[in-house]
């Protein structure tokens, strides 16, 4: 079977911190691809700022010279929020033929209890929970069912942020070197952020 991790986030805009965590849980989990998984309506966090096409052309454009990544989406396609267990279900009716993994980072490790269905969620993946510098994974108060389902991978220190670089676009500072060169030329060929 082919082994596909998937990554979801609203990729506002796509940074070098995305692309690092996709290839550390690439090479820890030897997936055999990495899916990047823009959500369109995302349950728990904010809108995202800019709409769903200018999102896709980013990530197309950060993605675009590694043959391990592609971009999925179908949470574009659907209406209304997006809920892991959906896609998850969708995806394994579509590729049967594909074992899923859930790119997840340490900060989401200890709310995966919340996660809607996880129980049936837990039964269908693995996640793998990436080790930021900033925020240590402790999963020791989690269920045994997840800790079964629960792959650590280590990724190299990187404090990179969308909040942030929105931030900088903002204040007319560069976010050169934290996005990838495409996805740069991108923002500011299409004046995606404001001046």
């Amino acid at each position: 079977m082919r082994k596909i991790g998937c990554m979801g986030g609203t990729f506002d805009p796509v940074h070098i911190g995305h692309l690092l965590a996709a290839e550390s849980a690439k090479e820890a989990a030897k997936l055999d691809e990495v899916w990047f998984v823009p959500t369109s309506i995302p349950p728990h966090k904010p809108q995202p700022g800019t709409d769903s096409q200018t999102r896709c052309e980013m990530l197309k454009a950060a993605i675009s010279s590694n043959p391990g990544f592609r971009l999925e989406t179908i949470e574009m396609e659907r209406e209304g929020a997006s809920y892991t267990i959906d896609t998850v279900t969708a995806l394994q009716a579509r590729e049967p033929d594909a074992r899923f993994y859930w790119i997840i980072g340490s900060d989401m490790i200890n709310d995966l209890p919340n996660w809607r269905r996880i129980d049936e969620l837990a039964e269908r993946i693995t996640f793998i929970g990436l080790e930021r510098p900033d925020q240590p994974g402790n999963d020791a108060s989690l269920p045994s069912f997840l800790r079964r389902r629960l792959l650590r991978a280590a990724m190299p220190p990187l404090g990179v942020s969308s909040t942030d670089i929105r931030r900088r676009l903002k204040d007319g500072r560069s976010i050169r070197y934290l996005v990838p060169e495409a996805v740069h030329d991108y923002i500011r060929g299409n004046n995606v952020y404001g001046p």
